[in-house]
């Protein structure tokens, strides 16, 4: 195979917003194909993240009841605490709810995603098996190849970041119906607090995407160098040549640069994501 090192997968840092929102329209196949991964799966996860999205407006309601009840009581002469208390047991419920629905959501993305990752490397694999030979030669259409075989193993994490953030959607639906009930005008301050983070989020996303899509060349060859130094298959050609040293040197080097790399985009994204709210408050 042919292993040149094809030329450098470039992306703008100049992203503009419309760019953004265009990414949005890969949604609907994205979840057709978890849609086909387990129907009843997807149903019930829907159901549960809309149940779970409505709770946080339900408690904050029920506060808002318990506070108006304390100051009825407290200019009342008689101190019936009845009510009361049960808009107590009424809110514990909902706070047990809540938690019980998040834990199933949990378990329920874990089992999806583990469903979602094996549908998807077998539609992989069914792919690959139609390509000729000379496809595979290619080294810039390989990259394409290992970018979609690697991305299969973290299609959990992005299953459940994909449909958290549609559940943040619905909950906010909820809260600004909430508001706008209360005070329409509450609703600028809830826009306020939220396009900065949503913008931040897109941003870091963004730059997670590049820099992992910048490096599918070198992580084939660190793939490739681990494997290498660590087979029974190499280990004779390895000791013959005195090649340990260079492929422990050169898989050092690779691997301390992705560290750096990630490091640097994380802390940046830490930052601003801790800064981000300041500022909103």
């Amino acid at each position: 195979m042919n292993t040149s090192r094809p030329p450098k997968n470039t992306i703008s840092n100049n992203i503009t917003l419309k760019e953004r929102f265009d990414a949005l329209r890969n949604l609907p196949a994205f979840f057709k194909l978890v849609w086909q991964t387990s129907r009843w799966m997807t149903v019930v996860n829907a159901i549960l993240r809309i149940a779970r999205s409505a709770t946080p407006l339900g408690l904050l309601y029920v506060g808002k009841l318990i506070i108006d009840q304390v100051v009825t009581i407290s200019h009342s002469q008689v101190k019936d605490m009845t009510y009361l208390w049960q808009l107590v047991g009424l809110e514990f419920a909902l706070a047990l709810l809540t938690d019980a629905l998040s834990r199933a959501i949990t378990l329920m993305d874990s089992l999806l995603g583990d469903l979602f990752s094996n549908h998807t490397s077998v539609k992989i694999m069914q792919h690959a098996a139609t390509l000729d030979l000379d496809q595979f030669e290619d080294s810039v259409f390989y990259d394409k190849l290992e970018r979609a075989r690697q991305q299969t193993v973290g299609r959990t994490i992005l299953l459940s970041q994909v449909m958290s953030q549609v559940q943040d959607l619905i909950t906010m639906g909820f809260l600004a119906f909430g508001l706008m009930t209360f005070n329409p005008w509450l609703i600028v301050l809830l826009l306020i607090a939220i396009i900065p983070a949503f913008l931040g989020e897109s941003y870091f996303n963004d730059r997670s995407y590049a820099l992992t899509r910048g490096q599918t060349p070198e992580r084939r060859e660190l793939d490739y160098i681990r494997y290498l130094g660590a087979s029974d298959e190499t280990a004779k050609e390895v000791k013959i040549f005195d090649l340990s040293g260079f492929i422990i040197t050169r898989f050092k080097q690779l691997s301390s640069k992705f560290y750096d790399d990630n490091k640097r985009l994380t802390i940046k994204r830490s930052l601003w994501g801790t800064f981000l709210p300041c500022w909103v408050v």
